[in-house]
């Protein structure tokens, strides 16, 4: 049984870490501000989530967003713009806040009383990779029953967190898990 996947790509393969492709379908599911911060609209959108309550401001703060309240406010009417640097901070310190406050809700919605949630796996993309060296790799389905370490270290942003928890959950499919360590995509709903 593999451990890891030293080099994944060598002769062709196609595809993402199966971690990866979990929080992609987690910040779907989180239902992110659509507008892009470059926008004013987006940027209001994402400094009035930030700004609306003490809590708020508080996470922000925790999450990385350092500007003082008097520049947020100079942000908020249109008096200043902020830098390329602080933008990319406001967007960082949403998608977290945003992530911990829904976290618990989809944890919820997911988990759903132990019955769980069906996940469907799709393989990697062996198109470019020569015939004598494809796998013969399926379309997989897994229940995930307890999504609370996934959502977890997905809500904290912690790449390493998520894989781990990712891996505990792939080694269900037997000795072919690490198959599926790539994917092309993994869905889900909640």
């Amino acid at each position: 049984m593999p451990e890891r996947t030293l080099q994944f790509g060598k002769f062709g393969a196609q595809g993402i870490q199966g971690h990866a492709a979990v929080a992609r379908q987690l910040d779907h599911l989180a239902g992110f501000i659509a507008t892009p911060i470059t926008q004013r609209r987006g940027l209001l959108a994402r400094l009035h989530y930030l700004t609306r309550s003490a809590r708020t401001r508080e996470a922000a703060r925790a999450a990385g967003l350092t500007a003082t309240d008097r520049t947020i406010n100079g942000w908020l009417e249109g008096k200043h713009s902020p830098s390329r640097a602080n933008l990319a901070r406001i967007e960082s310190a949403y998608q977290r806040v945003r992530r911990q406050n829904v976290a618990r809700h989809l944890l919820q919605r997911l988990n759903r009383d132990g019955r769980g949630t069906r996940v469907e796996i799709h393989p990697l993309n062996q198109s470019h990779v020569p015939r004598p060296l494809q796998r013969v790799v399926e379309h997989r389905t897994l229940n995930v029953r307890r999504w609370d370490n996934l959502v977890q270290a997905w809500a904290d942003g912690d790449d390493q967190a998520l894989d781990a928890a990712w891996a505990d959950h792939v080694t269900d499919l037997g000795s072919q898990w690490g198959q599926y360590e790539h994917v092309t995509n993994i869905g889900f709903a909640a």
